[in-house]
């Protein structure tokens, strides 16, 4: 596989297709240029996914981030790209995008998007926080 920027994100099978399950990335040095600047903008991607019948290989994850390094894209259009891009490689059931860019201007942007497969619902939410507890609570 290359390591030069690359816009083609490789897939793999789903292990496990037949079960919900989450995947939680983060992407901590994102970087592109300002369009209007050409300045650079750093930010942290969060993407969180709940896979269909493929997953996203995260070496050619690493090289599609970089691959926008030297590219002028306003926050907004960038964020709605990678989550279009990865849409279109794996069509997951669930998938959001989270960028949170560093400061600009005095103002800190963050931009969130989601796609949901036709048809996809989640299973209800499971909080566990009371089980994080080293002891248990006197009632």
């Amino acid at each position: 596989m290359s390591t030069k920027p690359s816009k083609s994100l490789q897939t793999f099978p789903n292990p496990t297709p037949e079960r919900d399950y989450h995947i939680h990335m983060q992407v901590p040095e994102f970087t592109c240029l300002c369009p209007l600047t050409g300045q650079p903008d750093f930010a942290r991607i969060v993407l969180d996914i709940v896979p269909d019948r493929k997953c996203v290989e995260l070496k050619s994850l690493k090289l599609y981030m970089w691959s926008f390094r030297d590219e002028g894209a306003f926050h907004e259009k960038v964020t709605n790209r990678i989550l279009d891009d990865l849409v279109d490689a794996i069509a997951p059931r669930f998938l959001r995008v989270r960028a949170q860019w560093n400061v600009r201007g005095g103002i800190y942007t963050n931009v969130v998007v989601e796609h949901r497969k036709r048809g996809w619902k989640p299973a209800p939410r499971v909080d566990l926080a009371d089980f994080d507890r080293a002891e248990p609570t006197a009632r």
